[in-house]
């Protein structure tokens, strides 16, 4: 049975972010952080992450994007500013797909994120963890590959088109290539 929030709805369960590098998909954990889970659902459905880039990424660690000034120092949540941590010892940095929270300190979560590339042990208790790719890890490993300078910047951008929440998992289908796209209806 799916979990209704106050307004009784169903939650949104997933935010689909199409790329320049391709198509993802984050599957949120809002049982676990319904206060964060909402805040990337309510931010994507508003057109806030259209247009913005991964403004940091790092070989082997993460990329990270959802600062609308692409400079890593901007972004506020839907419920204005910044907002605490729902942090819980049953979610861990245990792979490659965890998606958490970018902060710069205790309770400062505000529009950004990141994505690890691999287990991070060491963020556990200092991030939100608030999800996990569901789908479309090869575009992140690719994203996770893009030159960068000494800043850890793109050397090229990597941007959001479109980002939007759905309450359930999108209907996918893998095409030739082996890459995932939302399934065609056809009569």
């Amino acid at each position: 049975m799916m979990q209704q929030d106050a307004s009784g709805t169903s939650p949104y369960t997933h935010v689909q972010f199409d790329t320049t590098m391709g198509t993802f998909v984050v599957e949120l954990y809002h049982r676990h952080t319904p206060r964060t889970s909402y805040n990337m659902a309510a931010l994507a459905n508003a057109g806030y992450y259209d247009g913005t880039i991964f403004h940091r990424i790092i070989k082997d660690f993460m990329i990270q994007g959802g600062d609308p000034t692409g400079t890593g120092r901007g972004g506020e949540s839907v419920y204005g500013g910044k907002f605490e941590d729902e942090i819980t010892r049953n979610l861990k940095h245990v792979g490659a797909g965890v998606v958490s929270m970018a902060n710069s300190g205790a309770n400062t979560n505000g529009s950004q994120f990141f994505v690890t590339l691999k287990p991070c042990p060491f963020l556990d208790g200092k991030h939100t963890i608030f999800g996990r790719i569901y789908s479309g890890m090869g575009v992140i490993q690719r994203m996770g590959l893009v030159a960068t300078d000494k800043e850890d910047q793109p050397k090229s951008q990597v941007k959001v088109h479109r980002a939007f929440a759905l309450r359930s998992p999108p209907d996918t289908t893998t095409n030739s290539s082996g890459q995932q796209q939302l399934a065609q209806i056809t009569a």
